[in-house]
């Protein structure tokens, strides 16, 4: 289960690093790699999402599984 751990947080980094560029000079990087509106570009989105949904629904089962106390942190 870490491996999932480790895509999903590289995908959340990879579409952060994203929206930074949009939000800063107005650039989509996977829209430029894939063509804006392709069916890859649609694929990297949706992987980020369900990235997204995935830490956060299970952000309790991470922390126990990595031995994190959210407390201590």
């Amino acid at each position: 289960m870490k491996s999932i751990d480790v895509l999903a947080a590289v995908l959340l980094v990879v579409g952060g690093l994203n929206w930074g560029f949009v939000g800063v000079a107005n650039f989509d990087l996977v829209a430029t790699l894939f063509g804006a509106g392709s069916f890859l570009a649609k694929v990297v989105y949706t992987l980020v999402g369900l990235s997204a949904v995935y830490q956060a629904a299970s952000l309790k089962m991470i922390q126990q599984r990595w031995r994190v106390n959210a407390a201590a942190a």
